[in-house]
């Protein structure tokens, strides 16, 4: 695994490559995680993949070139996004590519494919909480009074504490989400971090329609992962979306949210190989 950096006017671009395959495959992390998570798919499909997994938005190295406050309230759009992952992909000489993404990072790569549907080859989502975020999620990121409350409360760790042991009662994150969101409130900087995710990311949210034309009309393979133990995103939310895919097929693996690990491999590399 090489560690890279991709200089561009809207960010200095953490990212890392592994494997050596003809073909490329755009990895999308969860929240609180980095772009070496899919490195375990290294050893069973690194020779048919390169990947480039992307430290995204707000997480460890990638760093905007404005980092104000004003800059994250003012959000990114699905164009400038895709324009983002286009001239990165120009200086990568990527022409086509797959896409790998997990929980928040199905919210880059839904918008990547509405967009550039064109260009895409296989379309993997884990734990998908684009097709539905949950209530909490929403209501941050998308209502002025959401935003405003978590706001407030990142300057605050006895705060976010409180809302995610209330959130955790009732049921609106599992224990293994509460363990994640845990680790991310320790620090000032860590708490920003998380408010920047919830607003910065808040035009990502998935056109159905627009979606489902770009993946039925390219008839991109699409494979959806959820985990049997899951309970922010279970397996029945993509009931409805699936039924509408021409080639789409759904995995339910036993696991928690937490699925990135050897079985997630080993399960992927059949659909792939």
């Amino acid at each position: 695994m090489k560690h890279h950096y991709f200089d561009h006017s809207l960010a200095s671009f953490s990212y890392y490559t592994f494997g050596d395959g003809a073909k490329a495959m755009l990895c999308f992390h969860g929240y609180g995680m980095h772009g070496k998570q899919f490195k375990i798919l290294e050893e069973s499909l690194g020779g048919q993949y390169t990947f480039y997994g992307l430290d995204l938005f707000f997480h460890k190295e990638t760093k905007l070139k404005d980092q104000s406050l004003e800059a994250v309230k003012r959000g990114i759009t699905k164009e400038e996004l895709v324009a983002f992952i286009t001239d990165f992909c120009l200086e990568m000489k990527i022409d086509r590519f797959s896409v790998l993404s997990y929980s928040m990072g199905t919210h880059y790569a839904g918008a990547i494919i509405e967009e550039i549907p064109e260009r895409i080859d296989e379309f993997i989502a884990v734990a998908p909480s684009i097709l539905n975020p949950g209530k909490l999620v929403t209501f941050f990121s998308q209502y002025k009074s959401g935003n405003k409350i978590l706001e407030k409360m990142v300057l605050s760790e006895k705060a976010l504490i409180r809302m995610l042991n209330w959130s955790r009662r009732c049921r609106l994150i599992d224990d293994s989400g509460f363990d994640i969101l845990m680790k991310e409130i320790g620090s000032q900087e860590l708490r920003f971090s998380l408010y920047a995710c919830f607003i910065y990311l808040r035009f990502l949210v998935m056109d159905e329609t627009k979606l489902l034309k770009s993946l039925n009309e390219q008839c991109i393979k699409s494979v959806f992962i959820f985990g049997k133990r899951e309970m922010m995103y279970p397996h029945k939310i993509s009931d409805d979306f699936l039924a509408k895919l021409k080639n789409a097929k759904l995995l339910v693996l036993d696991e928690n949210h937490e699925i990135i690990n050897q079985n997630f491999a080993n399960t992927l590399t059949k659909i792939l190989l």
